[in-house]
């Protein structure tokens, strides 16, 4: 031991080039940290002390976040599968849809297993290379897209899978939106090059036309379908082929001969995509100087990190080919978490941009970002940002300015939890026995910084559920409040008029998903009621109120008047309720003005059309008048509330019902059936495309008129029919639907 530095947060031994550190005394991360830090002695004070202020780079620059997101079926789960076996995390590969029962490892639930999918995005970590990289398999399918959007928000990096037989669908575009949203780089793979129909050619054409990609192929397959037996690198001008039972031994080898042509065709493209958004590369290429494959690599580094360029890598996770190639990918081409820009909200300077290093040695900064009821109570993951968090250390919630406990501190692998003692800036690890809601920030309590929030789309769809048994009642609200807690995307109310407890989420599948996991996790059975729309209500045009509501009673009555007008909001107004006061002078004290813009939330929570929330209106108060004894916050808000039911039918109102955008794969033999049918369901045809011998439609169709629509193409197509479906916006319905919904509603009101 040469001598002992104290760092700003604890004390660190320096040891001379030739000592070795056990990293069995230390956390994984801690062992990295250390295990690669040195220090130099140099003549130059200045360069020693730069050098033990940078002493925590190196090691950040080996760790990799990443996440994996698709559409539904596109292979994200095998992929993970086979890097989990490839980086020796686990012996046995076991497959989504296996025989033997296993199931795929990131597919832990019972219910992923039985259907094949993803439900519940799922974290581990693996090493790769001397890189440790960690790893979030998030779903595919549209019901559970809150499990990628907050995956995102705490990923450096993605790979978007693309299938070379279905192309970009759906469920593509979504998550590469999500990926634009939260600035993620990614790296594309074009996966099932085994399969009937394999084109990653056009693939790649279809992400540059529908994700406006500005990509090109960084490899090149050898064969295709049946034939595909490699691949070759377009950087390093190398082919790979994967031996072995499970692919595992790596074969490099020169390009085959018959291919140099189109290989020198393809690494030429690739050069002269990246120097449209790269100035040193396109120098070389415009001199025509030969360029190398490290000055190739930098130049992939450095457009990837800025979001300017995605490299697209091939393969087959199914049949072990390509995966390691992705791998070594991911280490060259996705950023380590200190090249990513985070940024925290000073709360003690009113929301001040704060740009967060990631530094192990800065203050702890951590963001939970999802929940879930383990067997040892809540655990919640959290994402650091700067500075480290230990066990038995106090962390405090921003949020709530609670003062918390860490009281175990784990790493995640899928199911299975790792122990651990500390974890620094960069890593994703998961706590337990902390109270918090998902989005909130954590600090060591010196500063008040909050993370962004994440994006929560609105629910669409609704059921009435109750248990079968009274005696159930209390693990039946046991199990909501849980999941409520975990997804932000799952609401659960209580319809005042009917007394039924109403869950809300993103679709049937969605709202199926949950009921069933009541009955299996907390062995209660409950019955369901039709499904319901999520319909909203809107005003279209300007009405004034002008209301006094006046009650005397023996003792203080009560006296509020309120008058004003009431009007649409602009189109893409990012608030869907405004009220603002512009009385001049002080008619009504400024101590009642909160009461009426409580009466005026209260009152546009239920719209007297059908009885569902208005949205998109702006309140204006103008005047109103008080008394001296009788005027108080009660009065006004009852004034309030009043006055908006007094103008809403004058505003002319209006019911806006969810537009799903559909997207189906049939056979072209089927097509007229079923565009015909997307008629009859009131569906506008958007989009017809042909993708081999199949129909490739896009419509908008109203929810309404999608419940049990599987059944109804199964039996339309012979079974060979697939849709995916996701919400795109509320739209006005037509006025004969309208009378209809309003008549449907004034009789079951009348029943009651």
């Amino acid at each position: 031991m040469a001598r002992l530095w104290r760092g700003s947060r604890r004390l660190i031994s320096i040891y001379s080039p030739k000592t070795t550190i056990s990293p069995k005394s230390h956390s994984p991360t801690t062992a990295l940290l250390l295990g690669n830090f040195q220090l130099r002695q140099f003549s130059n004070p200045a360069r020693a002390k730069e050098e033990k202020e940078a002493w925590w780079k190196e090691p950040m620059e080996r760790v990799r976040n990443i996440g994996i997101s698709a559409h539904i079926d596109s292979g994200k789960t095998t992929l993970t599968e086979r890097v989990l076996y490839y980086t020796g995390r686990i012996h046995e590969i076991h497959e989504v849809r296996g025989r033997d029962g296993v199931g795929a490892k990131m597919d832990s639930m019972d219910l992923e297993r039985e259907k094949g999918i993803t439900i519940q995005s799922a974290a581990t970590y693996c090493t790769w290379k001397g890189y440790q990289v960690n790893i979030i398999d998030t779903p595919g399918h549209v019901d559970f897209t809150i499990e990628v959007e907050r995956a995102l928000r705490v990923l450096d990096g993605a790979i978007l899978v693309l299938c070379s037989v279905g192309g970009v669908q759906s469920q593509s575009i979504t998550v590469d939106r999500q990926m634009r949203r939260y600035e993620v780089p990614r790296l594309a793979f074009i996966n099932k090059l085994d399969r009937m129909g394999a084109d990653p050619w056009k693939v790649l054409n279809q992400a540059r036309s529908k994700l406006r990609h500005h990509s090109a192929a960084v490899q090149v397959p050898i064969g295709l379908e049946d034939h595909f037996e490699g691949l070759v690198d377009l950087v390093k001008m190398k082919a790979y082929y994967f031996r072995g039972s499970n692919g595992e031994n790596v074969v490099t080898e020169e390009v085959p001969a018959d291919m140099e042509a189109f290989v020198a065709e393809k690494r030429r493209e690739l050069i002269e995509v990246i120097s449209e958004v790269d100035d040193k590369l396109a120098d070389a290429f415009l001199a025509d100087e030969p360029i190398s494959s490290a000055d190739l690599e930098e130049a992939i580094r450095r457009a990837t990190v800025a979001r300017k360029f995605i490299p697209v890598f091939m393969g087959s996770a199914f049949k072990n080919k390509g995966v390691q190639s992705l791998l070594d990918g991911v280490l060259s081409y996705l950023p380590c978490p200190i090249e990513v820009n985070s940024y925290a909200l000073d709360q003690s300077k009113n929301e001040e941009k704060v740009a967060l290093t990631g530094n192990p040695d800065g203050r702890l900064v951590a963001l939970a970002f999802k929940l879930e009821e383990g067997r040892f109570g809540q655990l919640t993951y959290l994402r650091i940002y700067e500075g480290v968090i230990r066990k038995g250390e106090f962390i405090v919630n921003v949020n709530t300015g609670k003062k918390i406990k860490v009281p175990r501190l784990v790493r995640m692998h899928s199911d299975e939890m790792e122990d651990i003692q500390e974890a620094n800036a960069g890593q994703i690890v998961a706590v337990f026995g902390v109270d918090c809601a998902s989005g909130d920030t954590f600090t060591d309590g010196s500063i008040r910084y909050t993370m962004t929030s994440m994006n929560v789309p609105e629910p669409v769809m609704s059921l009435a559920v109750q248990p079968v048994s009274k005696d159930s009642g209390g693990q039946f609200s046991k199990a909501l409040n849980r999941f409520q807690k975990e997804d932000p995307t799952f609401r659960v109310g209580l319809d005042p008029e009917s007394g039924q407890t109403i869950i809300s989420g993103m679709g049937e599948l969605h709202l199926d998903i949950y009921v069933e996991r009541i009955r299996r996790e907390y062995k209660v059975e409950a019955t369901v009621g039709k499904p319901r729309v999520n319909f909203r209500e809107t005003v279209t045009k300007r009405a004034e109120f002008d209301y006094l509501h006046k009650k005397q009673t023996g003792g203080q009555g009560q006296y509020g008047r309120v008058t004003g007008f009431i009007e649409p909001l602009p189109e893409g107004s990012p608030t869907k309720f405004e009220f603002e006061n512009m009385m001049v002078g002080q008619a009504i004290p400024s101590g009642f003005i909160p009461a009426i813009e409580k009466g005026f939330k209260e009152a546009a929570n239920s719209g007297s059309l059908i009885g569902h929330p208005v949205e998109n209106v702006r309140i204006v108060l103008t005047d109103g008048a008080s008394h001296a004894v009788d005027s108080s916050e009660l009065a006004f808000k009852l004034a309030a509330i009043y006055a908006f039911r007094q103008c809403y039918t004058a505003a002319k109102p209006v019911i806006l019902e969810p537009i799903m955008l559909v997207e189906l794969k049939v056979p072209t033999e089927f097509q007229g059936t079923v565009a015909g049918d997307i008629n009859k369901r009131k569906g506008v045809i958007v989009g017809n495309d042909q993708d081999g011998d199949d129909s490739v439609i896009t419509a908008h169709v109203p929810l309404n008129n999608m419940f049990g629509y599987s059944t109804s193409l199964r039996s339309m197509t012979q079974g060979k029919g697939e849709f995916t479906m996701e919400y795109k916006e509320h739209s006005a319905v037509s006025q004969d639907v309208q009378m209809q919904l309003v008549n449907t509603y004034k009789a079951s009101k009348a029943t009651e």
